[in-house]
């Protein structure tokens, strides 16, 4: 949890710095895709919030109404950023950059020397050259997102090397800590726009053709709205109540096979009810000469031993039975 929200703050702190950067982009510079670019940065700022709030409403005490606590709402508030990246800064991007292509590449206001912020006509001094501006904007986005982005890879590392996943793919598939894997995600994808729409400007630059900074906004749009669905599938997964992976249940299975007092498993099942909280629920058929202390005594070993071997493992409910002749 703690990791989690570091990596939330990391992110909150760098777009919001990121959009204030743009916005004095924007002020320098009149130009209307540093404006809109702006509108994407507060849009990323306010998905950290939504992240934070979702951090903090799962960390309330369980009551009748929530019997296992409010965990879920970071699968919920997740979901929500997924919808807002894909609805926001996804589309609103691809629309720009198709709008200014269908217009020929004049349909940008800067491009008419002015442009209106708030109901004020606002026209940016003559001595500067809005290029050089964005490139610095750009550059200063870059450093603070690879900050970002380093801080949600050292936790995603952790985690990985705690589970002992082969990499992120696996990590992505299999990860419970949805606020993590959605920070991560947008770092990423918030760096990759960058260098996308500073290629874009570079090459507008050596050819005076303004259909490849125009390109650029299409495909960060399409980009953001691929990720978005992919972490939507991710939260939709575990809002359901997905289980554990197979190969890792097989583990937890084992575990209590391996138990001496233990005859049969009936039925097994397992599910997230938040990041790293799993439930474990087993009927379990015990030999037919144990004793109630001793099917006790064997039911409290072997929630020890689940516990250990994973750590996501936080209630474990077995219904014990009697089998004189397992299945």
């Amino acid at each position: 949890m703690a990791g989690s929200r570091s990596v939330v703050l990391a992110a909150l702190v760098a777009n919001g710095a990121i959009a204030v950067l743009k916005f004095f982009g924007f002020l320098l510079t009149g130009s209307a895709a540093m404006l809109s670019e702006t509108y994407h940065s507060i849009s990323d700022t306010g998905n950290q919030v939504f992240l934070l709030i979702g951090i903090r409403y799962s960390g309330r005490e369980r009551d009748r109404r929530h019997p296992f606590g409010y965990g879920k709402a970071q699968f919920f508030y997740s979901f929500l950023v997924s919808v807002f990246l894909f609805g926001i800064a996804g589309w609103e991007s691809l629309k720009h950059g198709y709008n200014e292509i269908a217009a020929g590449g004049h349909g940008s206001e800067a491009a008419q020397g002015s442009v209106d912020f708030l109901f004020i006509q606002y026209t940016p001094p003559a001595w500067l050259d809005p290029l050089w501006v964005n490139y610095t904007v750009l550059l200063a986005a870059f450093a603070f997102e690879t900050w970002a982005l380093w801080k949600a890879r050292a936790e995603m590392q952790r985690q990985i090397d705690a589970n002992d996943w082969s990499g992120y793919k696996e990590a992505f598939r299999k990860t419970s800590d949805v606020t993590t894997l959605t920070a991560l995600t947008e770092d990423t994808i918030a760096l990759t726009g960058i260098v996308i729409a500073l290629v874009g400007l570079f090459l507008t630059q050596q050819t005076g053709n303004e259909l490849f900074d125009q390109l650029s906004a299409v495909l960060i749009g399409i980009m953001l709205m691929g990720f978005a669905l992919a972490l939507a599938w991710e939260n939709k997964r575990l809002l359901l109540g997905e289980s554990l992976p197979r190969d890792e249940e097989q583990k937890l299975e084992d575990i209590i096979r391996a138990n001496d007092d233990v005859a049969d498993i009936i039925d097994f099942r397992t599910v997230y009810f938040g990041p790293g909280r799993l439930l474990v629920s087993a009927d379990v058929a015990f030999g037919p000469d144990l004793d109630t202390d001793g099917i006790d005594r064997a039911i409290t070993e072997i929630e020890r031993e689940l516990s250990e071997a994973n750590e996501s493992v936080r209630k474990v409910y077995i219904e014990p039975e009697t089998d004189d002749q397992p299945s």
